[in-house]
């Protein structure tokens, strides 16, 4: 499993949450008396990896299995099912048990469902009579730490169940864990909203404070002074742009998954052919948390110079005599060391992508299309990809891109390009096109767009970027801000009134609310006290921002930096349906019809 974060410099006490989580899950294996197999979904082993050891669940007597189709091999007599609500999911359940029953086995069968019990998948129980054999319980792990600074909800398709499916439940859950955290720290009183589904999670978020309020005994000032909610359909030329910090591009390429990739052993330096192996990156490992939210460019100039400076010490340490205390400061630099290697060689493998001519053309194209000015030249690049069968997801990232700038495309292109994609990958990815339709990433024009009226206004584009010593969040994507940073910036330091205009150029409704822990009232005027710049009681304020739909490293590391700016007087967390990247969010409309 993952290495655990340690957390230690969180803004508020987010060990207190992950601890609460650990409780309530050996509670439930506590009550389960003697040995027991713990059966996880595999989705689900990724989260648990970054909320307990699994060393702590073997010393309660758990054998640790993922479930699959396949029976699960154990000579407990006690299996325990840990499991989202998916029916597929319950199929397997099942199917172990009847496997189980033909055998003969006596076994006491435990279904927990993460973060709630579901009718659905109950139905599945009774319908393969296997329901009078089950014990049922929920584990309400509603919201995870993933990082010092950063709260995940897990729930990967929550954007596209919302758009396509018409699902919304996510929205439910959001604002469940966003309820959870007030009991921890407080009602918030500010909350801004801007997207369909955010505006729901604020009203949701009320019905849940009037149903069962926080108690006000409890906390006398909130921990959390603004919440600011921001749906992912807002802004969705940022994931779709190629990140260029060094944990985005690590995500891009790699795929960071619960806060590690894993890799070749070899790519890391070991001998171990065709082994993988996983490297952990949270903020535990002090370089990485330096270098993370550089644009990566400059990660390549800092560890070069860092080598440089330990070669220097080495090579003063062998020719000159010592003090102790030099001696001592030498070796503490040593015990740094694994920590640049493991970077130079993650910075080395990165390097092999980045210096594609192909990946230099399509961040030529990406910057092309967000400047929206040259139509024709980014019609026949993307025309050009589909005749080379470049791959799907890919082309797919550069359609939404172009679809999202200009509002659409006309007719005659829109059925054209449609008409090329299908020929070429196949006529299974039609269900694929009607979902990207259907969630109005790929439509036809119909109006004139409002781009650039918008990328004008909010300053997205910003020239000469000095990526080294940036001051603005545009350094993050080399010279393109991203939208989604532009609002909450805006959010943050006024509130929504005096960028409305360009609120309802955007997609959804927007809101902003004064709350009380007794009663919340919606108010269409600016906020008394919009900003929250500002140090109360010698305290940073504190921001929850939370994207709806997901959000990107590049994101986060443009928020950290807005945060870590002379004069801004707050700390920002970040909370998210998922942390994601355009390929990621891209895959989840993807759909076969084969």
């Amino acid at each position: 499993m993952a290495q655990i974060p340690h957390l230690d410099n969180a803004p508020v006490n987010l060990p207190s949450i992950r601890d609460q989580s650990q409780k309530e899950l050996i509670t439930i294996l506590k009550n389960i008396r003697g040995r027991k197999c713990l059966v996880v979904d595999q989705k689900l082993s990724g989260s648990l990896s970054l909320i307990i050891q699994t060393s702590l669940l073997k010393e309660h007597g758990v054998e640790l299995r993922h479930l699959s189709a396949e029976p699960i091999q154990t000579e407990s007599t006690k299996v325990v099912y840990l499991v989202r609500a998916q029916l597929d999911l319950m199929k397997f359940i099942c199917s172990h048990i009847h496997g189980d029953q033909s055998k003969g086995f006596q076994r006491e069968y435990y279904v927990y469902f993460v973060p709630r019990r579901d009718v659905a998948c109950e139905k599945i129980f009774e319908e393969e009579k296997v329901h009078q054999l089950l014990t049922i319980g929920d584990y309400p792990l509603y919201l995870i730490p993933m990082d010092e600074d950063v709260l995940s909800f897990e729930l990967d398709l929550a954007y596209k169940e919302s758009l396509v499916d018409g699902d919304t439940s996510s929205l439910w859950h959001i604002a469940k864990a966003i309820h959870k955290l007030e009991f921890a720290f407080g009602v918030i009183p500010n909350v801004r909203a801007k997207g369909r589904g955010s505006v729901r999670v604020a009203d949701i978020l009320n019905r849940m404070q009037a149903e069962e309020p926080v108690s006000s005994s409890d906390i006398v000032v909130p921990e959390i002074n603004t919440l600011i909610l921001l749906d992912r359909e807002v802004d969705m030329v940022t994931p779709m742009c190629s990140q260029l910090t060094y944990e985005g591009l690590l995500d891009e390429f790699l795929h960071v998954n619960n806060g590690s990739v894993e890799l070749d052993a070899s790519i890391m330096g070991a001998q171990q052919e065709g082994k993988k192996m996983k490297v952990p990156l949270n903020s535990s490992d002090k370089l990485f948390k330096e270098i993370r939210d550089l644009n990566f460019e400059v990660v390549v100039q800092v560890l070069r110079q860092k080598a440089t400076s330990m070669k220097q010490d080495y090579t003063e340490m062998t020719t000159t005599s010592q003090t102790v205390s030099e001696l001592k400061d030498f070796v503490k630099k040593l015990n740094s060391l694994p920590e640049m290697t493991r970077h130079i060689n993650l910075a080395q493998h990165l390097s092999t992508f980045t210096s594609k001519p192909s990946f230099l053309a399509r961040l030529d194209m990406e910057h092309t299309l967000v400047e929206a000015q040259s139509y024709d030249i980014c019609f026949e690049y993307i025309e050009e990809m589909i005749h080379k069968q470049e791959p799907f997801v890919n082309v797919l990232r550069m359609l939404i891109l172009f679809s999202i700038t200009n509002a659409g495309l006309p007719k005659k292109h829109f059925d054209y390009l449609r008409r090329e994609l299908l020929h070429s990958y196949g006529f299974e990815h039609m269900a694929t096109l009607n979902n990207l339709e259907k969630a109005g990433l790929l439509k036809k024009q119909e109006s004139k767009s409002n781009w650039l009226t918008i990328k004008r206004a909010l300053q997205l584009v910003v020239d000469d970027t000095d990526t080294a010593n940036p001051n603005d969040i545009a350094y993050v994507f080399s010279g393109y801000a991203p939208l989604s940073i532009r609002l909450v910036q805006n959010a943050i330091r006024s509130g929504w009134r005096p960028i409305e205009e360009i609120l309802r150029m955007l997609p959804g409704p927007h809101s902003e609310l004064k709350r009380s822990r007794f009663a919340s009232s919606q108010s269409n005027d600016s906020l008394q006290d919009a900003s929250v710049d500002k140090v109360t009681g010698g305290r940073r304020s504190l921001v929850l921002v939370v994207f709806v739909g997901g959000v990107t490293f590049a994101e986060i590391s443009a928020l950290r930096f807005l945060s870590s700016q002379e004069g801004m007087a707050y700390d920002i967390i970040v909370g998210t349906t998922k942390v994601i990247s355009g390929q990621t969010l891209t895959e989840t409309f993807v759909q076969s019809m084969g």
